[in-house]
């Protein structure tokens, strides 16, 4: 799914627009012979629908048998013994509405077809308000390593504002279970650019959030998505977005903050300290193979990507007939491999190495794109160390700017892989 700002003119990392089923998939860097599948398992249920979530999911969880059975059986269909898992992300939807036992079941599943690597990481998000100390426990004894906890904010008006269903109490709760159950990792999301949010607000957020011991955080731009209960409430005018210069001022304070208290910034919404990095998201940018299982779930073998039906009875009634469920399926045209590269490249910290992009795609990246290259420079958006090329804080806030300028010097021929 190409990256879609929040706002004209600013491109801050939008509520996950690359996530964990996004079906937009980066060809950075060509996967070398051994690079390692990750697998992501959609969960598309939830007690509530947050007003701002495009993703598919459903509240009827008396569907949820029904269709963790399904998913097993996809598992059995897709997945073989020349699969080998390195990370495994289990996403949503609220996966936290599975219990321990389901968690279990649907990971030996994955083992019992494919192979999870040992030392793997095993990414569950959760919400607060649908966990327990309990939970938790299940979760680690299942064989989940990381946590990624969807606290958005620790300011109970934003909350309301964002319709989540739990308390900045619960929030806090939820975190201290998930530390206290000993995970390898523990991260949790940050949603800024919130309606009525303040400077003072961003500061006790990102006070709040340093202050608990946490591995990794993600700062989401909150974007407004056609089709959303928020987005409909922008058009009445019963909610007023925030400025673009206050929501690039919030992006500079996220960065220059969690800098200054040992978090790095390594994607445009990511952070993390040292050794603390999604495994799994990296896949995303820099072009490595996924497999994506449930409803809605999308996958990319390197040069061609797929998706499975978005509605859980039709996903349910292929898998039960006997059909994998994909809907659609699209090879990526030389224009798009390239255009895709330069974008998710620069959504990193490390940027696009200009060697392996000129190989790859037969293209002489300082020939082709030196007139750009050279006003990103001279107006400080570029960072360059060698024959790598990265955006700075300042380049970040223009992303889809600078993007489409250098998308109209990208030659329409095919690639030349060697």
């Amino acid at each position: 799914m190409v990256h879609k700002p929040g706002k004209p003119g600013i491109v801050i990392g939008d509520y996950k627009r690359v996530a964990s089923n996004s079906s937009f998939s980066s060809t950075t860097a060509a996967p070398s012979a051994g690079t390692f599948t990750g697998l992501y398992i959609h969960i598309p249920f939830c007690l509530h629908k947050c007003p701002y979530c495009d993703f598919y999911s459903i509240t009827d969880l008396s569907r949820k048998p029904a269709y963790i059975d399904a998913l097993i059986a996809e598992i059995d269909q897709r997945c073989s013994p020349a699969h080998t898992f390195d990370t495994v992300y289990i996403g949503g939807g609220t996966p936290s509405t599975l219990t321990g036992n389901d968690v279990k079941r649907i990971l030996a599943a994955v083992n019992n077809s494919g192979n999870i690597l040992p030392g793997a990481e095993i990414t569950l998000e959760v919400n607060p308000g649908t966990v327990t100390h309990g939970t938790f426990a299940a979760y680690r004894q299942a064989g989940i390593t990381r946590i990624s906890i969807g606290v958005q904010s620790f300011n109970d008006r934003l909350l309301g504002v964002l319709g989540r269903i739990h308390t900045a109490a619960e929030a806090r709760q939820a975190i201290d279970q998930a530390l206290a159950a000993d995970f390898n990792r523990v991260g949790m999301d940050l949603i800024y650019g919130i309606p009525d949010q303040s400077m003072t607000d961003l500061d006790a957020d990102l006070d709040r959030a340093t202050g608990l011991g946490m591995d990794h955080l993600s700062g989401y731009m909150l974007s407004f998505e056609p089709g959303t209960r928020l987005e409909a409430r922008r058009r009445a005018g019963h909610i007023q977005p925030l400025a673009d210069t206050v929501i690039a001022d919030m992006y500079r304070t996220i960065v220059s903050t969690l800098a200054r208290r040992g978090y790095r910034q390594y994607e445009i919404s990511n952070f993390a300290r040292t050794g603390c990095r999604s495994r799994h998201n990296a896949k995303y940018w820099t072009g490595a193979p996924y497999i994506g299982l449930g409803a809605g779930a999308h996958s990319f073998d390197g040069a061609a990507r797929s998706w499975n039906d978005r509605d859980i009875d039709l996903y349910i009634q292929s898998i039960t007939a006997g059909r994998l469920p994909v809907a659609g399926r699209e090879k990526l045209t030389p224009y798009q491999q390239m255009l895709e590269a330069v974008l998710l490249g620069l959504r990193t910290t490390a940027g696009i190495d200009k060697i392996d992009f000129s190989h790859r795609f037969n293209v002489d990246f300082n020939t082709r794109f030196d007139e750009i290259t050279a006003d990103l420079r001279h107006r400080k958006f570029i960072d360059e160390n060698g024959h790598r090329l990265a955006l700075t804080m300042e380049g970040m806030l223009r992303l889809d700017a600078i993007v489409a300028q250098i998308a109209g010097r990208i030659p329409d021929y095919p690639v030349i892989t060697r």
